[in-house]
């Protein structure tokens, strides 16, 4: 019987303000470990954590140890498999689709990136982060959730609170707390909204859910919106200020992205270098093992992707932002079936629409103290702030 190894000394701190030296040790020494402090075995390799994602007969989304239940207050479709799953991950996915990506979405996207750079000053020192990637983000998916009523503020607000909540496996109170309050907010808007959305249909994914014809119960569309609003926020807002920051720091790269046009190159080794959903959890159903040590039936496993995108047995150099490496599958939109259904939309919003056009908009943009730049998160990570020059 071979049990994971046991590292007693990692803190969650440890992990929030730097993981990836913490990655890089556990992939050569320990890379199946139990971390009692998150109570979890991580997985740090590609092929394991691709292996567990894409096996949901073996490994569950099910995971009863999860704080996103309760900072949800609602059994989500992250948490499920099958066909349950399915029925609710395809409740929405009409508002994903691409044909109305490109009959709905595609002329708004540009008109909103478009209207929040002409907000941003000339010649001044900005901080990017709280001036541009969240507040364009949040617009956007406020628009293809029905939640146009919704502020950038408060849509910025409850997708923090909730992200901090579903990553809150210390199960602090003082999280929980703030996630409760969030959640009686947007249960009044959804409950206000939702006799519009049924008199008025359209493609907004609150629309079409209300409306379909054998619709999933109200309280899992409230659920499910706020999954969306949750990851739909911050996965484009971190990737859009990491792909800004890898680019502003290594100019060179940043001259060949604009001589090819190679944006969404820049989009994907972006999101591969620091992955803004960096962790994933599934139980196992039974006993098993993986590469040799013991997984007991009911453990929770860690997938972690942000390792899996540096593992040395795909990159060379995998700590290094090079849009121009050779091109190897990411995993920081996850694999098999809970892949993420707007991958397709961030790659449009960030890569095709709002890199361009920031730097075209300001194309001597500088970053002047890279080392002010703050970074945290470790199930969900990315630069709190990004103060660059608009010239």
């Amino acid at each position: 019987m071979a049990v994971a190894p046991v590292d007693e000394t990692l803190t969650l701190a440890d992990l929030t303000r730097d993981p990836y030296p913490i990655y890089r040790r556990m992939r050569a020494e320990t890379p199946i470990v139990r971390v009692p402090a998150a109570n979890r075995i991580f997985l740090t390799k590609a092929k394991h954590t691709k292996m567990v994602k894409e096996d949901p007969e073996l490994y569950s989304s099910d995971d009863p140890v999860t704080p996103m239940q309760r900072a949800f207050q609602a059994h989500t479709l992250m948490r499920k498999d099958g066909v349950e799953h399915r029925r609710e991950r395809m409740a929405m996915q009409p508002s994903f689709s691409p044909k109305v990506v490109k009959s709905d979405w595609s002329t708004l996207y540009t008109d909103i990136a478009r209207d929040y750079l002409d907000r941003l000053p000339r010649g001044e020192t900005v901080d990017l982060f709280t001036a541009l990637c969240g507040p364009v983000a949040a617009r956007i998916l406020a628009h293809m959730l029905g939640l146009d009523e919704a502020s950038d503020a408060d849509m910025m607000r409850w997708s923090q609170i909730l992200i901090d909540g579903a990553g809150n496996f210390g199960f602090d109170e003082e999280p929980f707390a703030r996630s409760d309050a969030a959640n009686a907010e947007m249960n009044a808007l959804f409950d206000k909204l939702a006799p519009r959305h049924r008199a008025e249909p359209n493609n907004s994914a609150f629309s079409v859910m209300v409306n379909a014809r054998d619709p999933i119960p109200t309280s899992q569309i409230y659920a499910n919106i706020k999954i969306a609003i949750g990851g739909g926020i911050n996965e484009p807002r971190d990737a859009l200020a990491t792909i800004v920051y890898g680019l502003l720091t290594n100019p060179e790269q940043l001259e060949e992205v604009r001589r090819q046009g190679a944006w969404l190159d820049a989009f994907e080794e972006g999101i591969r270098w620091v992955a803004p959903i960096q962790a994933s959890s599934r139980r196992a159903v039974r006993d098993l093992q993986i590469d040799g040590i013991d997984i007991p039936e009911g453990v929770t496993l860690m997938t972690i992707q942000a390792s899996a995108n540096r593992d040395e047995e795909l990159y060379e150099d995998g700590e290094a932002f090079n849009v121009f490496r050779k091109k190897v599958p990411h995993q920081a939109f996850g694999s098999g079936p809970h892949h993420c259904a707007g991958a397709h939309i961030a790659r449009r919003t960030v890569g095709e629409i709002m890199l361009p056009m920031l730097f075209e908009r300001f194309p001597d943009m500088s970053l002047e103290r890279p080392e002010d730049v703050v970074w945290s998160g470790f199930g969900f990570r990315g630069p709190l702030n990004l103060p660059v020059r608009l010239n």
